[in-house]
């Protein structure tokens, strides 16, 4: 079975429920989406003959993702570009996909502020192609089509290992990977979720994620819409004010958001807007227990700390939280893997495993693992071995099978021969400050290899305070930035994924030195 074709069986069976909604006002039924996908794929293919992608700039939104559900239909494979990575980046990802057409919006591009090219075909224009003959035959295939018919005029292909989509990674550490993701890895993924949250007509699903993201996609799309619950879109997940208004008028019942957010929120979103809550899983960053506690008193609901990554469709662990359940949650973990996925950790160096209850570097497996990165099969070798796919991440395993994440392997700097984990830095500043508002980074040292530098957000602390109490704490003097080496400033770069854009922070740091040795 097919992504697309799950959705149809939805659609039918919940005709005459709430599909999707987003904060234009824009709301569709189980069966006006189908009938709006299936007009809209035959617009989509008579415009992409000979075409194997398509690329989506659209943001999280009704029209985004009926696109997404069309391109498929009409037997391509959609492309969400990352519309906040930068021209360099989506460069890269028409390069690698041979992306001749590009479906986005004008009235998008106009609030975004991203300029037209040649490629791109319009929403606007596309609703206009739509033809007569198109709408007649998308409500007869709708309302009367046997499914099996339908599987075959929409997506001939039934195979479940074909490419469903290629999602770029975010680049936080360097130049983007296409991540090929099949229907059935997707699909493996949605019934691994799916057995923690089961949906029923009544849930809606508040979806703030861009689907460029793979928790976007997979979570906030895919998800919810196979279900057979509701999902309302907002694209700007830090836009709190509308995003509690949405809550409350759809009577929300998941979110899947980060840390970050989800700070923003419990800042202006009021406890009877988020009321109907009763799922809301964090992730791409590290959940701060302080935080953890304030947003559970604040709304009366707990956080869950979620893992995953794009590799793996993207969710391998939840900590699931819901009281007088066998599967409890363990605070500081990210929890157990989720059905259909396996987990272990190994010795970093030698690779032996696996080993339980000690650090090591963490490898998972399951039927949501990605073929493989798109053009790229050296660099694809280097992280499936045997089946497993090495993560880059460090952590540990308890007895009980909760995954504990210590740090990546690309937030270590060598210092001094000596390896020295930048989160274990950032939770100490943060300590330090009372709030989460640091980052840490490294440049190059002739002499140690490294040198840290750290950023916080708290304007009203000045860095040699900062630095004083950094000595006051347990951490080795190795692992101090120096006291030149501790700047604040106005933001912390992030992705529009809400992660940390690592790669922005180094250049962040190379510019705050510079400046530096000029004055």
């Amino acid at each position: 079975m097919l992504l697309h074709h799950q959705f149809f069986a939805t659609a039918r069976r919940c005709s005459s429920q709430l599909a999707m909604a987003d904060s234009t006002g824009m709301k569709l039924t189980y069966g006006q989406a189908l009938i709006a996908t299936l007009a809209f794929a035959r617009a989509i293919h008579r415009r992409t003959v000979g075409q194997e992608m398509v690329g989506l700039m659209l943001p999280a939104s009704v029209g985004g993702a009926l696109a997404n559900i069309a391109a498929l239909a009409a037997g391509r494979i959609p492309v969400n570009l990352n519309f906040t990575a930068g021209g360099d980046s989506i460069a890269i990802a028409i390069e690698r996909c041979k992306i001749k057409t590009i479906i986005t919006s004008r009235t998008f591009l106009d609030k975004s502020g991203i300029a037209a090219t040649p490629a791109m075909v319009f929403l606007e224009d596309i609703r206009k192609s739509v033809t007569r003959t198109d709408k007649v035959t998308a409500l007869l295939h709708a309302k009367l089509a046997p499914m099996a018919l339908l599987r075959r005029a929409y997506g001939p292909s039934d195979d479940a290992d074909a490419l469903a989509t290629v999602v770029f990674s975010s680049g936080s550490t360097g130049v983007p990977k296409g991540v090929m993701l099949t229907h059935r890895n997707i699909l493996s993924n949605i019934e691994g979720f799916a057995d923690l949250f089961p949906m029923t007509p009544q849930d809606c699903f508040i979806g703030v994620l861009p689907f460029f993201h793979s928790f976007g996609l997979t979570g906030t799309l895919w998800f919810p819409l196979i279900s057979g619950c509701a999902v309302a879109f907002h694209p700007n997940p830090m836009d709190s004010k509308v995003v509690g208004e949405l809550a409350s008028t759809y009577k929300g019942t998941m979110l899947i958001a980060t840390p970050t957010f989800a700070n923003a929120y419990m800042r202006r979103c009021t406890r009877e807007q988020f009321q109907h809550m009763r799922h809301v899983v964090v992730g791409a960053e590290k959940l701060r227990q302080p935080l953890a506690e304030a947003f559970a008193q604040h709304f009366g609901v707990e956080l869950m700390e979620g893992y995953g990554c794009t590799e793996m469709s993207p969710v391998i662990s939840v900590n699931f939280a819901h009281v007088g359940t066998a599967n409890p949650s363990k605070p500081g973990s990210v929890g157990r893997p989720i059905k259909g996925v396996s987990a272990k950790v190994v010795d970093q160096h030698t690779g032996e495993g696996p080993i339980v209850g000690r650090e090591g570097l963490l490898l998972v497996k399951g039927d949501c693992l990605m073929r493989g990165y798109l053009g790229e099969p050296e660099r694809s070798a280097e992280v499936l071995r045997d089946g497993w796919y090495v993560t880059g991440d460090i952590g540990s395993i308890d007895a009980d099978g909760f995954i504990t994440i210590t740090d990546r392997l690309s937030r270590f700097s060598k210092i001094g021969g000596e390896m020295v984990p930048h989160l274990r830095i950032e939770d100490a500043i943060n300590e330090v400050l009372g709030e989460v508002c640091a980052a840490v980074t490294a440049v190059p040292d002739d002499t140690r290899g490294e040198r840290l530098v750290a950023f916080y957000t708290k304007q009203d602390v000045p860095p040699g305070h900062v630095w004083e109490q950094l000595n006051q704490t347990a951490l080795p003097r190795l692992w101090l930035p120096r006291k030149d080496h501790i700047f604040v400033t106005d933001a912390i770069p992030t992705l529009g994924s809400g992660k940390v854009n690592l790669q922005a922070l180094r250049q962040l740091a190379q510019g705050a030195l510079t400046e530096n040795i000029g004055s």
